[in-house]
């Protein structure tokens, strides 16, 4: 398959003006100029022409298909069968990729079914984006999302369960070091979940097996705790004490010498916040987001879609808080392609339109780069070298 646009974004902020990208089976095989691309393809191979940009498949790192986006989504899920909760993932799977993400990151289902969902995925059973899950995350009894089945407490029980979602497939350990909002009658956000002890040894496990961690971490003491235990991504990293907001620079610092990457998992609603938490607070949680940017935090784009008011297609509206905080679009297309490969391990295989990268990308009508709302006129999908076209209706 041959693809050719007006413009190919073919590195952070760089365009090949009138490229051609040359598909064979799910990897790209060349990446150049329209005319020599051409040149060496054969006169027999499919060929799609767009007017506008081609640029990798976005990445949603932080989703969760088994909750709805509704206005409860813990009851939605405690109310349905594992049977039907897949149905409504594979729904929500092809939204997401509908919407232009190749790549997401679940960060938390019931009984492996994320899992299950992308064997589906990957066997073209089911169509979706890859999908790197974290299955069941671990959690204190009656701790956050307590729910999905992750309650452990002591090192026997901790390793069982990182066992277990490794042999289900996990790419990913995730641990709920804070409390959350999701969760009634729980741990606030802000209060921490585990010891030093037992996040050392969860970190410790999960790499000795090659996988990384991701810690759920709003309170400041969680998120110190967190880097210190060594984890890979910190998700939220919202500074909350109970009282306010406590942004400490010495552990920003450790953030970056310990190459450590922060998902805020914006939602796609990011604009509603003033109304919840109240306009002096939200505008302290956007300028910490801003902070760390500015002190060379590694970010990168998730959504939470799932949770409240957070929609599977909501990835570029969610870019848009970026936008607001005033990084340039070239950086906030970089959180949510190279940046999030990277993040997820997968930084040598997709993120980019370059020889021997999966076929992962998108066609977008106009040039993001100018105007990051062309993001949201998806024209083609391309995932692992098969098209989907977002305008056709959603079974």
């Amino acid at each position: 398959m041959l693809i050719s646009g007006r413009r190919v974004l073919v590195d952070t902020g760089t365009y090949l003006d009138d490229g051609a990208v040359l598909i064979e089976g799910d990897s790209i095989v060349a990446v150049g100029p329209r005319k020599e691309i051409e040149e060496q393809t054969a006169a027999d191979v499919p060929r799609s022409v767009f007017d506008g940009t081609l640029l990798p498949g976005l990445i949603d790192a932080h989703v969760h298909l088994v909750f709805d986006g509704g206005p409860d989504p813990v009851s939605a899920l405690q109310t349905s069968t594992d049977e039907a909760l897949l149905a409504d993932m594979r729904r929500r799977a092809e939204e997401l990729l509908l919407s232009g993400v190749t790549t997401a990151r679940d960060l938390g289902d019931r009984n492996g079914l994320a899992l299950r969902l992308d064997a589906e995925i990957a066997d073209q059973r089911t169509t979706g984006p890859r999908i790197v899950s974290a299955g069941t995350p671990l959690t204190t009894p009656g701790g956050h999302c307590h729910f999905l089945g992750g309650e452990v407490s002591g090192e026997a029980e901790i390793r069982a369960l990182i066992r277990l979602n490794l042999e289900r497939g996990a790419g990913v350990i995730k641990c709920m070091v804070t409390g959350g909002g999701l969760t009634r009658g729980g741990p606030a956000s802000h209060q921490s979940q585990f010891s030093a002890t037992e996040l050392r040894l969860l970190v410790d496990v999960a790499h000795a097996a090659g996988v990384p961690v991701a810690a759920h971490a709003h309170g400041a003491d969680g998120i110190a705790a967190a880097v210190e235990a060594g984890v890979d991504t910190i998700e939220h990293c919202t500074w909350m004490t109970g009282d306010g907001l406590d942004f400490r620079r010495d552990v920003v610092q450790q953030i970056i010498d310990r190459d450590i990457t922060v998902c805020p998992a914006v939602s796609p609603h990011w604009r509603m916040l003033p109304a919840i938490f109240g306009e002096e607070r939200a505008a302290g949680m956007f300028d910490l987001v801003r902070q760390m940017a500015d002190a060379g935090v590694k970010l990168v784009a998730g959504t939470d879609a799932g949770v409240q008011r957070a929609t599977f297609n909501g990835l570029v509206p969610a870019l848009s808080f970026y936008a607001h905080l005033g990084l340039a679009n070239a950086e906030i297309i970089n959180m949510a392609t190279t940046a999030a490969a990277t993040a997820l391990g997968l930084g040598s295989t997709t993120g980019r339109i370059a020889p021997g990268y999966r076929a992962d990308l998108i066609a977008v009508g106009g040039d993001p780069l100018s105007d990051l709302d062309a993001l949201k006129n998806v024209t083609a999908v391309f995932a692992s070298g098969r098209r989907h076209d977002p305008k056709a209706p959603v079974e």
